[in-house]
């Protein structure tokens, strides 16, 4: 996994040493020996990370990682502060100014690597969910903050597990002060279940568990759909590095060593549950933008974009499966006439039901979409057309055998609809002519008086179909 790093420090021989390292793992090495040419490298450059000397005359890195994270440029790029300062407030100040994590000098080769890797991980996901919003955004679909700072990390559901009583009690009530619910247990078993049945913003998590069980839990978490998006927090000892970088490798995100500094544990866990936050609002965000860009908004059916793609799709299908595809395009009759007389709400509410009914009465992997107006059309996959002939006349005869039930004064209508039916078994055909033979036959419909089936290739549908028809 490679990535451009941007190291920054005023010592130049702290500088070639940390590009050294950096450089024989692969890594593309920036360098920059003061604040201001920092902020300007990270401008032209966009590192993926930045590893910040905090000790630094002029500008330090305090302020440095402050003007970073307050620039719309540059606020997505992960810091890590590297110092020789050792004092638990120090970190805390760090990752209060934004700073993702805090390495101390000399800095731990298995310690540098395992955030390195871990943090590159994070912000290529980040980037991906970000370029989906951004793009949502300029379709006008959906668009929202882009900051996890904006985030609240208060009322946050937690999970601890470890062992010891007084450590966990600790942890607990650390945890409690910004409002969080917290769950805690001292097994594995008890709180991967608890993952599995419970919703949680944050998992915080011994790596001293017996029998390596804290690497075991994040395995667990990591492994399944449901649980793969939790921030896993490790609390470990200093001589224990190397199982530390086992678990960011295989998954968790971030550790914090004993003994417990609670203003660094609170800004630890902050930072995990407001990222985690930032990323499910930017999943459902994207979510909810494939949804309105794919879907009609007033039926719930997909809309004539997405028909195209998925027409397509079964059309090329055609050369692998050798099995027809088969387009319905059905029309509710004098449409018009309900919005004139009744009004557009009325109108809305036919459509809404005839999008019910007709949803009702396909196999569950054939495919219906509003083409427009009161136009529908229904892809068939392996169907023959006599199969489509059938299924098109039991709708038409689901529509009209019911009244609509509509808005006062007119409480119900009875409504009726033409159909018209096209089968290919051409993998060369393009979506618009199949829809195009389709609409041809709903035309003919029509014109034989409307509330019926026409197929092309059909002169006359069958009377067996028909009585099928309606036995079904």
């Amino acid at each position: 996994m490679s990535a451009r790093i941007l190291v920054v420090d005023d010592v130049p021989a702290n500088v070639k040493l940390l590009a050294a390292k950096l450089t024989r793992e692969y890594f593309d090495v920036l360098t920059a020996d003061s604040g201001p040419k920092a902020i300007e490298i990270a401008h032209q450059e966009a590192p993926d990370i930045i590893l910040l000397d905090v000790m630094m005359p002029g500008m330090d890195g305090f302020e440095v990682c402050r003007r970073l994270k307050a620039d719309g440029r540059t606020l997505h790029i992960p810091i890590v502060m590297v110092t020789a300062l050792s004092d638990g407030s120090d970190r805390v100040t760090g990752l209060e100014s934004g700073a993702d994590d805090f390495l101390t000098k000399p800095v731990n080769d298995i310690a540098l690597f395992a955030r390195v890797r871990s943090l590159v991980r994070l912000k290529q996901t980040m980037d991906e969910w970000r370029m989906r919003e951004r793009t949502s955004d300029e379709l006008g679909v959906v668009g929202g903050e882009e900051s996890e700072l904006a985030e609240s990390a208060e009322h946050a559901r937690i999970l601890v597990v470890e062992e010891s009583d007084l450590q966990r009690a600790k942890i607990v009530q650390t945890l409690q002060a910004d409002s969080a619910t917290v769950t805690s247990t001292p097994s594995i078993d008890d709180a991967d279940r608890l993952a599995r049945s419970e919703e949680f913003d944050l998992v915080v998590a011994s790596l001293m568990l017996a029998e390596d069980g804290g690497l075991r839990l994040v395995s667990r978490l990591r492994c399944r759909e449901a649980t793969r998006q939790i921030p896993i927090l490790l609390v470990t000892q200093e001589e224990d590095i190397q199982r530390v970088a086992k678990g960011m490798e295989i998954g968790a995100n971030d550790y914090i060593l004993k003994p417990i500094d609670r203003n660094e544990l609170k800004a630890r866990a902050r930072i995990q549950i407001r990222r985690k936050r930032f990323q499910d609002r930017l999943r459902s965000n994207y979510q909810r933008s494939l949804s309105m860009a794919l879907t009609d908004e007033l039926t719930g059916l997909f809309n004539r974009h997405y028909l195209g793609a998925h027409l397509a799709r079964m059309i090329a299908r055609i050369a692998e499966m050798r099995k027809p595809v088969v387009a319905i395009m059905l029309d509710i009759d004098h449409f018009k006439s309900v919005n004139d007389t009744y009004g557009h709400a009325v109108g809305d509410q036919v459509l809404k039901e005839v999008a019910v009914r007709v949803s009702r009465n396909l196999r569950n992997f054939d495919m219906v979409a509003r083409f427009g107006g009161e136009e529908f059309i229904i892809v068939m996959p392996d169907s023959s057309l006599e199969g489509a002939v059938l299924v098109a006349e039991r709708l038409r005869l689901r529509i009209a055998e019911e009244a609509f039930a509509v808005a006062a004064p007119v409480r119900e209508l009875h409504v009726t609809i033409s159909l018209g039916v096209a089968a290919t078994e051409d993998a060369d055909m393009t979506p618009s002519l199949l829809i195009n033979d389709a609409d041809q036959a709903l035309y003919a419909a029509k014109r034989k008086g409307r509330n019926c089936v026409v197929a092309k290739g059909l002169d006359t549908l069958p009377p067996d179909l028909l009585a099928a028809a309606v036995g079904g």
